[in-house]
């Protein structure tokens, strides 16, 4: 329970900040998932990832995607890549976040945030082998 309140915390904190500078949580979601899944990402996976996502709220990701590549920021049919423009926005958005973000961390001991990390990233790995184990 205390992770998923401190999820909705913390989702609520990037959406507002978002807004400030004008960016859908959608198009950073979008942006962010091209960036570190790609390049070269299937388009189905990404509509499948941000269907799944429980902070990506939109109709229809194919929209989504037909929107963001009309703005220029994302290309490809079968397969999806950031352009330039879609890098750029990519960066300036990552050193927007990473200020509020740096700031929030620095109240805590470094060596609990490594733990924490650590443990979130098993409770995503056992998560998804669970997810994909067939069932019994």
């Amino acid at each position: 329970m205390a992770l998923a309140f401190a999820e909705q915390t913390l989702t609520e904190r990037l959406h507002e900040h978002l807004a400030k500078r004008g960016t859908a949580p959608e198009t950073w979601y979008t942006l962010q998932l091209v960036a570190t899944r790609g390049p070269g990402l299937a388009r189905d996976s990404v509509s499948d990832a941000l269907e799944r996502s429980p902070n990506v709220d939109v109709e229809s990701t194919r929209d989504l995607l037909a929107r963001l590549e009309a703005d220029g920021l994302i290309r490809g049919d079968a397969e999806v890549d950031l352009t330039d423009e879609g890098r750029a926005v990519h960066r300036r958005l990552r050193e927007y976040i990473i200020g509020p973000t740096t700031e929030l961390l620095s109240q805590f001991d470094i060596d609990d945030i490594e733990t924490t990390v650590r443990t979130l990233q098993a409770i995503t790995k056992s998560a998804a082998e669970d997810t994909a184990a067939p069932a019994a």
